[in-house]
């Protein structure tokens, strides 16, 4: 383990009993309670288009499953919760996919993308981050390599986004946005200047439209990820459709499944090899 105090905070919960709120299972892996219902982390790779190379993960809230395919926690409760009680929520998970990623050794100089519920935008007063920066302080973790990814909005939640956006950035995060359209990406762009911006491949539909937003976000620093690639039509349509040497990011179904566990070295570089020359000929 290459955090001491995250190490030594492990170690404290390795004895904490089950019964509690926050707690780590026979194979070192944090679990979490709410409303009578056991959460964990599963992480799916994101990846660079040239040559499918992992160069971080997103975590998901799953309702525990000994084969990780644990059910959407936020589909479960988010009707059943209030405001405060999914701001808690909210916090919860953040914290044990903190754990739960770098409590893993290959998770090493890879980013981390943790989404911010949209009750959370409204519901939190104050400046937005600062708690969970004093938690990754506390625990000696590089916050520089966690992105906030906050959710979609609609025209009336445009200043609450700008605001949200700047306090993360105050407190030392990632910013990272999510789009409806390749037109609203290049306008968050353009007023929140994010980290990273996602656009659903579905609607990657015009090719010069990419190529613009792709140069857009290459003059802003940011990344650009089309996810939910699920299969080799929709990567190679994505491919042809981007001539231009900007680069980009990919997540999606076509790769891997969410998973308790990250890609082990020798997993990394078999799988770098195999998406080398099939899927990215």
């Amino acid at each position: 383990m290459h955090y001491p105090a995250l190490q030594n905070y492990l170690s404290r919960l390795q004895s904490t009993l089950a019964t509690t709120n926050l707690w780590l299972d026979e194979q070192g892996r944090a679990r979490g309670r709410y409303f009578n219902s056991t959460l964990t982390s599963a992480f799916q790779a994101i990846r660079s288009g040239d040559d499918g190379r992992v160069v971080a993960y997103e975590a998901y809230a799953r309702s525990y499953a000994s084969d990780d395919q644990g059910l959407n926690i936020w589909k479960l409760l988010e009707n059943a919760a209030n405001d405060d009680e999914s701001v808690e929520l909210d916090r919860l998970c953040r914290l044990l996919h903190t754990l739960n990623f770098y409590r893993q050794p290959e998770s090493a100089q890879l980013d981390l993308y943790l989404s911010v519920h949209s009750r959370l935008l409204a519901a939190v007063e104050g400046n937005h981050g600062m708690a969970f920066r004093r938690i990754l302080d506390v625990l000696e973790l590089p916050h520089h390599h966690v992105i906030l990814q906050l959710p979609q909005i609609t025209p009336s939640q445009r200043w609450v986004l700008t605001h949200v956006a700047e306090n993360y950035r105050r407190n030392g995060f990632r910013i990272g946005l999510h789009s409806a359209s390749l037109e609203q990406a290049s306008d968050l762009l353009d007023r929140i200047r994010p980290d990273s911006i996602k656009v659903d491949i579905s609607l990657a539909n015009d090719a010069q439209a990419q190529v613009r937003l792709l140069e857009q976000a290459d003059r802003g620093n940011c990344h650009v990820i089309f996810r939910r690639i699920e299969n080799q039509k929709r990567l190679q349509a994505l491919r042809e459709g981007n001539q231009t040497a900007s680069p980009y990011l990919i997540q999606g179904f076509l790769f891997d499944l969410p998973k308790a566990g990250l890609l082990s070295r020798a997993e990394h570089q078999q799988a770098v090899l195999f998406e080398d020359t099939v899927k990215f000929a």
